[in-house]
């Protein structure tokens, strides 16, 4: 399987919304992605399978030197390929580039082996609110 990696890639606004829907188990809501992306994004990650795309992170920013992961998402029948792992890194590697000092990430207890391990983050304590 070859997989291509983009920085600020171009996508698909249903082909994202698609991936997005099936990565997190909901029904694709028409999402306008780019505008999206455009609004809030430092960048993202795109990672496609000939014209599939099959792979997505977003990196939002605070506009200075933090960075944030968010959407981390790999098609179901593409998992377990190390096509996340690659996402994290390109964007860890775009990131950088922009200048960014530190890239944040929030994840669930169940995927603290990959973005600890996996992705070399450090645990950190933070907190949520639900709104």
């Amino acid at each position: 399987m070859t997989i291509t990696y983009g920085w600020r890639a171009g996508f698909d606004n249903a082909a994202l919304d698609t991936l997005h829907a099936a990565g997190f188990g909901y029904a694709a809501q028409g999402i306008d992605w780019h505008a999206r992306l455009a609004r809030h994004s430092l960048g993202w990650v795109c990672a496609h399978r000939g014209e599939v795309l099959v792979g997505f992170v977003n990196v939002s920013w605070d506009g200075g030197v933090h960075a944030f992961l968010v959407d981390t998402v790999v098609a179901p029948d593409a998992r377990g390929h190390g096509i996340g792992t690659a996402l994290v890194a390109a964007a860890v590697s775009g990131a950088r580039a922009a200048g960014c000092q530190w890239l944040h990430v929030d994840y669930e207890p169940h995927l603290t082996q990959f973005y600890v391990e996996s992705c070399g983050f450090g645990p950190t304590a933070a907190g949520l609110l639900a709104l």
